[in-house]
């Protein structure tokens, strides 16, 4: 790259800018990754802990709905009389310039949807823990599509402070490196010139 760029001062000038704004904005893309893992960490972590709730949901949920097939028999026709749902919103929401969702599920008191005629407390109590493993589901996919998101731009921050880092500001380091030097080279080369100008015209005012 050095020798593509003639060596001038003015040229000098911009190639130092040009560095400053590199340096700069691997700076801010290193701020921005940190920023964006911090945040993806907290995603994972709280992943995790929804993870056990669901599995617990789901193993007090099979537990109430076994006692029920077992006390009322075949449960899938009082199964089909629940709706499906259609409360799921989604909204964006930016950190650092990556969009997250944010999936909301429509808040509205349990209703049940079944005779209670037919039915007992255990058929009650397997409804409402599914129901909470549909809530927690829903919170989870939130979650979870945010860390994958958070994990692209991260990997793509990543890949551009790298190229700053490692490519750009080595060589516009170099680039200054060569067009000093030459310059430099030129200052001396006039001085010496001066020098000799100078001695030839006192020798001949002699």
């Amino acid at each position: 790259m050095a020798q593509q760029v003639f060596p001038t001062k003015s040229n000098l000038m911009a190639q130092k800018k040009s560095l400053a704004l590199a340096k700069q904005g691997f700076e801010l893309m290193d701020r921005k990754r940190n920023i964006l893992v911090r945040e993806m960490m907290q995603l994972i972590d709280r992943a995790a802990a929804i993870q056990d709730q669901i599995a617990q949901a789901y193993a007090r949920a099979y537990a109430a709905l076994q006692t029920a097939n077992i006390t009322l028999g075949e449960v899938g026709m009082f199964a089909r009389c629940v709706p499906v749902e259609e409360g799921l919103s989604v909204s964006m929401r930016s950190v650092m310039g990556v969009e997250l969702p944010t999936i909301t599920l429509e808040e509205h008191e349990p209703a049940v949807y079944y005779g209670f005629l037919d039915t007992n407390s255990s058929l009650d109590d397997a409804f409402m823990e599914f129901n909470e493993v549909k809530r927690l589901t829903v919170e989870l996919a939130e979650v979870e599509s945010s860390v994958y998101r958070l994990a692209e731009a991260i990997k793509k921050t990543q890949k551009r402070a790298n190229a700053l880092n490692n490519i750009m500001i080595p060589q516009f380091g170099t680039t200054i490196k060569f067009i000093s030097e030459v310059l430099d080279e030129k200052e001396r080369e006039d001085f010496s010139r001066l020098k000799v100008i100078k001695a030839q015209k006192e020798k001949a005012a002699e």
